[in-house]
């Protein structure tokens, strides 16, 4: 099979490489026909991860069943199935808990497992023609008959658009509550499109990419240029001096300030600075125990220089993590599926597997368009 293989920092080739075969009677194999190139890619593509040279990325995956083991049951051959990034087991006490990012079995000695990531287990990406689904029964979450017209926008239940409402179930959010999002990536647009589905009152996504804020303003969200000013004083002028009552950080631990100099801390201390005291803050960007490539110190150690005072002091809250993608992505299945929820309208290229080399260059660079990348592995 072909598939995307990292070679190093800023160097990925499509290969050939063995099939993946049916090891356990839990396992099926899915021929992939939709993968994403996700903003958590970039971190192992850059080289600030441990990820080793012969990998293959993709976390975010889409297809037909070709082969099924013995003791799989529910899911059967030519079923279009989208799998969720968390590699989970079903039966630990995490998964039982429905906590399926923090899974005791997939990734021995850790909590938490997923496809083609760093120090997240042995599994292999979907950015492939082929790909091993361990636990099948469990980690495949069949699709309706409409699989196939509504591939692009199902695509994303395997991450981005459940990591998107977890940022803001995080945050506390109630329906008729102001909502600031910091990121104009692709979860930070989920986060955005699922407030707005759950009733937001008010919504701000921060970024300094053009293209980016034009989309969030599609979403009926309200854009704010962070190259212009300070975006939590710009956030609490337009409130009153109030804020809002919840935010979302959905960049991680790259984030840069408002002169685009990297400052692992600015999000974060952006969002105490404009979200109302005692309000929730959820925290779905990536940030790792350690960055030895990173640019202070503090930050080569996972650590943040962040405004705990003012945290403490406003009384607020917030909720981390990876997202439990299995909690959602049913509920979510079914949005799609009745025309509530059409997360494909951020995507900005449909590209063959053999164009992901130059996919990952564009980007990586932020280049102007490219906001979300989607590769055909059968095209």
């Amino acid at each position: 099979m072909k598939a995307v293989v990292y070679n190093g920092p800023k160097d990925v080739s499509v290969d050939t490489l063995d099939d993946p075969k049916i090891e356990k009677p839990t396992d099926v194999i899915i021929r992939v026909t939709t993968t994403n190139i996700c903003g958590s890619d970039l971190h192992m593509y850059e080289g600030r991860t441990s990820f080793e040279k012969g990998r293959v990325f993709g976390h975010e995956n889409l297809g037909e069943v070709i082969e099924v083991g013995a003791a799989v049951d529910r899911i059967k051959k030519g079923d279009r199935v989208c799998m969720p990034f968390n590699v989970g087991c079903g039966f630990c006490e995490n998964c039982e808990r429905g906590l399926t990012g923090f899974c005791l079995t997939t990734n021995p000695g850790t909590a938490g497992a997923a496809y083609g990531f760093a120090e997240m287990g042995p599994w292999q990406g979907g950015q492939a023609e082929l790909m091993r689904v361990p636990y099948a029964d469990f980690n495949c979450l069949k699709l309706p008959e409409d699989a196939k017209e509504k591939e692009d926008d199902y695509v994303m239940l395997s991450d981005i658009f459940p990591t998107g409402w977890h940022g803001v179930e995080l945050s506390g959010f109630q329906p008729g509550e102001s909502i600031a999002i910091y990121g104009a990536g692709p979860v930070g647009l989920m986060a955005a499109h699922s407030a707005q589905i759950r009733g937001a009152a008010q919504i701000f996504v921060v970024d300094s990419h053009d293209d980016r804020l034009k989309l969030a303003e599609a979403m009926g969200a309200i854009s704010i240029d962070m190259r212009k000013g300070d975006p939590a004083q710009q956030i609490l002028d337009a409130t009153g001096g109030l804020g809002t009552d919840r935010g979302v950080e959905a960049v991680g631990y790259q984030c840069c300030d408002r002169h685009g100099k990297e400052r692992s801390h600015y999000t974060m201390n952006c969002l105490v600075k404009s979200t109302k005291a005692t309000g929730g803050i959820g925290v779905v960007g990536v940030f790792i125990p350690n960055d030895p490539k990173a640019p202070d110190d503090l930050q080569k150690e996972g650590k943040i220089a962040f405004d705990f005072g003012s945290f403490w002091f406003k009384g607020q809250k917030i909720g981390t993590g990876q997202c439990n993608v299995k909690h959602y992505n049913r509920r979510l299945m079914n949005l799609i599926e009745h025309g509530r929820a059409n997360p494909a309208q951020i995507i900005s290229h449909r590209l063959p597997l053999d164009q992901a080399p130059d996919a990952y260059k564009h980007f990586d660079a932020r280049d102007d368009g490219w906001t979300k990348v989607v590769l055909k592995p059968t095209a």
